[in-house]
């Protein structure tokens, strides 16, 4: 960049020295015009629509009365005829004429130098070039009077994301203007997760045989998505030789950028030839929003003169805009008093005694004032609103997206900053704020005519196939490994992965690599970083997918559910003498014995008072509870319960003692026939808490797994080379040099208890999940297809069998099952036995409320009899009732009958006792 700009320099030099030769004499000063340069190549696409739309802005300006009244703008017109150093003399010859603002250039290169100038000399500098690198903080007069680039290469980017591409190809002129907007777009697609593939670049002016080595060039690469960045005068050459290369088929994308639509906007009806070279073609074109103004515009298009082409494009627009912005910006100026005035610059007056005689050139003394008016403009012009944001340019860049088709353009969307791609306008989604876009777009007709979307790659045609690692296993060949097929390798995941490629709709040719020595088993974290770092395409095998690898590399659907287990030796559990109690642990023994118990009291008590068999001495009711009690666990109680509060408790704990004994014969019945294995290591969690050495097989993901998520000591991991080596430090154990268990993924773990005939067992559970995927390079859109391919044998169960195929072996049904785990516990039945405890509380209290009423209404009859037996020796004392608690109990004891036969009984003698004393009182 800093090699670029010295070299400009050199070129000012140069051009200052040249135009120092030329002489040219500055105009003579008349108060009542103002000097407006306009540069730009009179001889393009875009020039053709310059100049007219320049010429008719002066031409309403100068007879509109309302605005410089007395002051008529006179512009002056230079060619500068495609070159960048002509066009650099000629914008000097301009600067000399001591104009107060100039148009143009619409060359990037010639907009560089020339900046340098309007710098020093302080004069506006409203230009047509649209690249991006053109910035107001370095040249402070530079104001653009067009869209920035910028924003069209970021819509361009939009683009790509909203059709799913990945990568593009960029093909552009190598100048300024090229080189700089391909270099935003790259920065651009990198935010959408894309990128520029291959930049193929030609030099301004090549000739058709260079540019058709470039595409021919570009037809051998991955890519089929082409982004076309050129100068609208030799674009349609681009589009002829590939047409005649057959590029403009079916699965080739073509984008242009504003050059297009400057071309064909120009004339007045595409012709038949060109229509066929641009079919399918998407395209980007300035957005101007239709108001009565741009059609009054294009109404005065057709009276203008001199005009080479009936129609213009968006280019004329901006320019019309462009003078009515300086127009306005004069008019504030003299309204505010100001004159113009021209003064020597400081710098070229110490050149005087030196060859370069540069006096000519001379500072705009109010330049400073008038760029202040002009970067302050807002009005509402035919190109739409003109107003400049803070790196001046022009604000609300929106495009529209057209699409060629047939023998006409239609408009398939929009793009703008504010609201991306959308169907509806950008002026209506700016005035309404709320409204947000749905970012879609029309249906598109693509190159070959066709409506459906090309995927926008395909497999190079240069003969160089995909480059695929694949593990070179020692354990678990079946998995995979080398072979001496024409293939180079065999396997489950090999069949695997050549069966997702017969199903994609195209082919896909590849070369199987070994990835490992043979010795030993490669480490697949290398492996994974090698496919990040283009070393290989992709890498085929059993990979698994972790966090960090996502990273990295793009994976497939998995086509293997894995995780980790641990595997450790195991011995066979023997029957014992007190097997009968292994069902149960302590604490339920404990419960269900204090329930048993609890439940024949609660009986007892409720049925005492109204059954024979629930009394006698207390040494028979004590045995008697106790016999209820554990008789109920067999069903066996013989004594019969008459109180509808008893069968409810009986009923309730019957059914809980159903449920007891039916777990505890299943349980029973389960160790005693049921081959038991039990390990000295229970799961993860023990190993985690122990210091014993665990085993991992050579070349995992678990070592990092044990080390950085676990926390385990690496002085604690031995590796394991070979199924030998399982073996071998499994059998001699932690306390002889081996390990105590070994962790690795369940897919080995079953192929190697299938070949040791289940002399070891995986103890615990799956501590983690996860798959074997294969893995690509980032935004390989083979990763997608093949995953869609992987789903269509999980579903018609060609993946089963290519399982069966090489994994399928006896199984191991035998596994640890330590009597600890089998045993029934507390949690599993608490459930009931709360039932029961609140049915046994209720029916208690229920019991105890009516028991407490008869004791009352018993007490207050035994207190009546005593005062009526008494003798009243003292009238005015009075008799209480006097109850203990021995009295309860002895209440209590009695039977029901007793009870309700002396309340019957006192009733009797209550009703007797009462006609008499009624006489009594009569007759006193």
């Amino acid at each position: 960049m800093e090699g670029r700009a010295a070299a400009r320099r050199a070129s000012l030099l140069l051009i200052l020295c040249v135009f120092a030769g030329v002489g040219v004499a500055a105009q003579n000063g008349n108060s009542s015009v103002v000097n407006v340069g306009a540069l730009f190549t009179f001889n393009s696409y875009i020039g053709r629509s310059l100049g007219p739309a320049i010429s008719a802005a002066v031409e309403d300006v100068n007879s509109d009365t309302t605005i410089l009244k007395d002051k008529k703008i006179n512009p002056i017109f230079q060619d500068t005829n495609c070159s960048g150093f002509v066009g650099t003399i000629e914008a000097m010859q301009i600067m000399s004429k001591q104009v107060v603002a100039a148009l143009g250039p619409q060359s990037s290169g010639i907009a560089h130098v020339i900046s340098h100038v309007t710098n020093e000399l302080h004069i506006p500098l409203i230009s047509f070039a649209t690249d991006p690198t053109l910035s107001a903080l370095q040249y402070p007069y530079f104001l653009r009077g067009v869209t920035n680039d910028h924003y069209q290469m970021y819509a361009i980017a939009d683009l790509v994301e909203y059709f799913e591409w990945r990568e593009v190809i960029a093909i552009f002129v190598d100048d300024d203007n090229g080189r700089n907007g391909i270099s935003v777009l790259g920065d651009a697609l990198s935010k959408k997760r894309a990128r520029i593939s291959y930049k193929a670049a030609f030099t301004p002016g090549a000739p058709r045989s260079d540019i058709d080595n470039l595409l021919v060039e570009v037809n051998l690469m991955e890519s089929r998505v082409y982004v076309v960045h050129v100068n609208p005068d030799s674009g349609l050459d681009i589009f002829s030789v590939a047409n005649r290369l057959g590029m403009m088929s079916k699965s080739y994308v073509w984008i242009a950028t504003d050059w297009l639509p400057c071309v064909l906007d120009s004339t007045e009806m595409m012709d038949p030839q060109t229509a066929d070279l641009l079919q399918g073609v998407l395209m980007l074109r300035h957005h101007t929003p239709d108001s009565d103004l741009k059609t009054r515009f294009s109404s005065r298009w057709g009276k203008i003169k001199n005009k080479e082409y009936p129609k213009f494009n968006s280019y004329a627009l901006y320019a019309y805009d462009s003078v009515w912005m300086v127009a306005r910006a004069l008019d504030a100026f003299f309204r505010a008093g100001e004159n113009i005035s021209f003064s020597e610059d400081p710098k070229l007056r110490d050149a005087k005694g030196s060859a370069l005689h540069l006096t000519s050139l001379q500072i705009f003394d109010q330049g400073p004032k008038l760029l202040q008016l002009l970067t302050s403009s807002n009005f509402t012009g035919v190109s739409g609103q003109v107003q400049f944001d803070s790196g001046k340019n022009l604000v609300r860049p929106a495009y529209d997206i057209l699409n060629i088709g047939g023998t006409g353009i239609r408009r398939i969307g929009y793009w703008s900053n504010h609201s991306g791609l959308s169907v509806v306008p950008p002026e209506k989604l700016y005035a309404d704020r709320a409204n947000k876009s749905d970012q879609r777009l029309y249906s598109v007709l693509w190159p070959g005519e066709t409506t459906v979307k090309p995927r926008g790659w395909v497999f190079p045609n240069n003969g160089k196939p995909l480059q695929i690692a694949v593990p070179y296993r020692i354990t678990y060949p079946d998995v995979v490994t080398k072979d001496k097929g024409p293939l180079g390798a065999r396997g489950y995941c090999i069949d695997v992965f050549e069966a997702a490629v017969d199903l994609l709709p195209y082919a896909v040719p590849h070369q199987y690599i070994m990835y490992g020595d043979g010795k030993r088993n490669p480490s697949f974290g290398n492996l994974v970083n090698d496919v990040a770092q283009n070393k290989y395409d992709a890498a085929v095998g059993d990979v698994t997918i972790t966090t960090n690898r996502t990273r990295m590399v793009d994976f497939t659907q998995p086509f293997m559910e894995s995780g980790l287990v641990v595997l450790a030796p195991v011995k066979q559990v023997k029957s014992k003498p007190w097997s009968f109690l292994m069902p149960f642990t302590w604490q339920m023994w404990g419960v269900t014995g204090i329930f048993f118990l609890f439940v024949g009291t609660v009986v007892w008590i409720l049925e005492h008072r109204i059954n024979t068999e629930f009394r006698g001495p207390p040494r028979q009711q004590i045995m008697t509870v106790f016999w209820f009690s554990f008789s109920t666990m067999f069903f066996a109680h013989r004594e019969n319960t008459v109180s509808t509060l008893g069968r409810l408790v009986l009923i309730l704990w019957l059914f809980v003692v159903l449920i007891i004994n039916s777990s505890y014969t299943a349980s029973l019945t389960s160790i005693l026939t049921v081959q038991q294995l039990s390990s000295r290591v229970q799961g993860i969690d023990s190993l985690i808490s122990s210091s014993d050495p665990i085993g991992i097989q050579d070349g995992s993901f678990a070592y990092n797994y044990l080390v950085n998520e676990l926390n385990i000591a690496e002085s604690r991991i031995r590796v394991m080379k070979s199924q030998d080596d399982y073996i071998h430090y499994l059998q001699k154990g932690p306390n002889q040099g081996g390990v105590a268990a070994i962790v690795d993924e369940l897919p080995y773990v079953e192929l190697f208890l299938a070949s040791t005939k289940c002399q070891f067992s995986i103890v615990g559970r799956e501590f983690t999940k996860s798959g074997w995927g294969f893995a690509f390079q980032r935004d390989s859109p083979l990763a997608i297809d093949l995953s869609t391919a992987i789903l269509q044998l999980s579903e018609n169960g060609e993946l089963q069998r290519i399982h069966d195929k090489w994994l399928s072996k006896d199984s191991c049904s035998v596994q640890t099952n330590p009597i600890d785990d089998s045993r029934l516990s507390l949690k599993s039945f608490w459930g009931l036995f709360l039932i029961c405890g609140i049915a046994c509380f209720l029916a208690l209290l229920i019991f105890f409320c009516r028991v407490c009423w008869q004791f009352s209404r018993y007490s207050t009859q035994v207190v009546q009899q005593n005062i009526e037996v008494a003798e009243p020796a003292r009238p005015s004392r009075r008799i209480l009732p006097t109850t203990s608690f021995k009295n309860l109990i002895d209440f209590v004891d009695k039977k029901e009958t007793e009870i309700k036969e002396l309340f019957r009984k006192n009733s009797g003698d209550s009703s007797k006792r009462h006609p008499s004393q009624v006489c009594d009182g009569q007759s006193s």
